[in-house]
């Protein structure tokens, strides 16, 4: 769990800032690093700088001993997101999205698309525990990168909660690297440095269990 973060963001490395002029100018976010965008509070979790505000909890969840995705929790409802590397010059988010209507319906939900904010999205009703949660599909192909979002709770169907997750993956700066990565490989998260500081100072004479910063967010569809 993360508070506020204080102070400025890292400046982005220059090779970062060497890729700005290959990246298109856009309106809104999610951003790449290398691209310019508004300045606020974000925790750094290395792929992913997520904007944090009063009245949010943020965990991440583990696949085996990585870090998976980030969960942003608020007023009862919960924002799930990861990034994903993608091709150059084309975009995953319709094979993706037909990935998941299936996975949603081979599941014994329902799933169909719809526009919203970030253009089409996926409407399901996904099966939990014998009865169905709504949940809003959201994927953003961004250059190189496609982020993929989970709106669920309150917020799946109240507007107005909606409204402020979809502004936290508006300000979302992901952080692809330049190293080559497969089309749809997982761009890992790290703990911000202030949680690895403190789970460092806390790490003698205890077990690795006992240091375990993460709880272990909501799974709601995964991703192949």
């Amino acid at each position: 769990m993360f508070g506020r973060r204080r102070g400025k963001e890292t400046p982005a490395p220059a090779e970062e800032v060497k890729r700005a002029e290959e990246v298109p100018a856009r309106e809104s976010g999610p951003w790449d690093a290398a691209e310019p965008h508004p300045e606020r509070e974000r925790v750094d979790l290395g792929g992913l700088r997520l904007p944090v505000d009063a009245g949010f909890e943020v965990q991440l969840t583990l696949d085996g001993e990585r870090i998976a995705g980030a969960v942003v929790l608020f007023k009862e409802s919960a924002l799930q997101v990861q990034a994903f590397a993608a091709p150059k010059k084309t975009g995953i988010w319709d094979e993706v999205r037909g990935e998941l209507a299936a996975a949603v319906k081979n599941a014994g939900g329902t799933a169909e698309e719809r526009q919203g904010p970030f253009g089409t999205e996926l409407a399901a009703q996904v099966p939990d525990k014998g009865l169905t949660q709504p949940v809003r599909y959201l994927g953003v192909d961004g250059p190189r990168w496609f982020l993929r979002a989970a709106i669920s709770g309150r917020a799946a169907l109240d507007a107005g909660i909606a409204e402020t997750l979809e502004n936290v993956v508006r300000d979302i700066v992901v952080v692809r690297g330049e190293g080559p990565m497969a089309p749809h490989e997982l761009i890992e998260l790290r703990l911000p440095p202030e949680a690895r500081q403190a789970v460092d100072g806390r790490a003698a004479g205890r077990s690795a269990a006992d240091l375990n910063p993460f709880e272990r967010g909501p799974e709601i569809a995964e991703l192949r």
